[in-house]
């Protein structure tokens, strides 16, 4: 699939349920914690600065945001999950919201990955856990980049990259950074090779 990043745009934020769009044209959804770096590589990948809004405020998004790439292909944003000082209703809403993308999505049948994030320095949180057992337990196909690895010394980076594989579900295991780029050519020829 060849497509034209220069094409890219914010189709809509989904407060919503009925407001996910009904284009027929393969969806990967980006899920991870706040603050774990979702629009800054959302961002990086479509090479733009700010088409995704990073948020000051971890765990502001509660919107499901859809980006048309080339109108080929939607990029989408999933709210952050795991941050402590949000309302118990806004939790709600976000698991609310969240479970109606994979759970009451009358286009899940386009959904070709799901791009799990995890904080390269932080490591996999219980929260980032549980998120991967639901994507294993559901049958639906994941990636796992692990960001922010420019934060890295070479001990740490050398101990996250032996620890890739630990699990076995993931299409891959890829480490990424949104200041240096690295990981992004990978990222990108994995989502293309999972939407063919």
């Amino acid at each position: 699939m060849k497509i034209n990043l220069n094409n890219s745009s914010l189709l809509i934020s989904a407060g919503l349920p009925k407001q996910f769009p009904a284009l027929a044209v393969p969806q990967v959804a980006f899920s991870g914690r706040s603050n774990v770096g979702k629009s800054s590589l959302i961002n990086t990948l479509l090479q733009r600065k700010s088409l995704a809004r990073v948020s000051g405020t971890p765990g502001k998004t509660v919107t499901v945001n859809f980006y048309s790439v080339d109108q080929k292909l939607l990029l989408v944003d999933l709210p952050g999950y795991g941050f402590a000082k949000r309302t118990f209703e806004e939790k709600k809403k976000w698991s609310a919201l969240t479970d109606a993308y994979f759970t009451g999505n009358n286009n899940i049948d386009l959904l070709r990955c799901v791009v799990q994030l995890i904080d390269g320095k932080v490591g996999p949180t219980a929260d980032d856990r549980q998120m991967l057992d639901y994507l294993t337990e559901a049958g639906l196909p994941f990636i796992i980049v692990y960001t922010k690895v420019d934060k890295l010394n070479a001990t740490q980076k050398n101990a996250l990259k032996a620890s890739l594989g630990q699990y076995g579900a993931a299409s891959a295991e890829i480490l990424y950074s949104s200041e240096t780029k690295e990981g992004r050519e990978e990222v990108w020829s994995t989502i293309l090779k999972m939407c063919e």
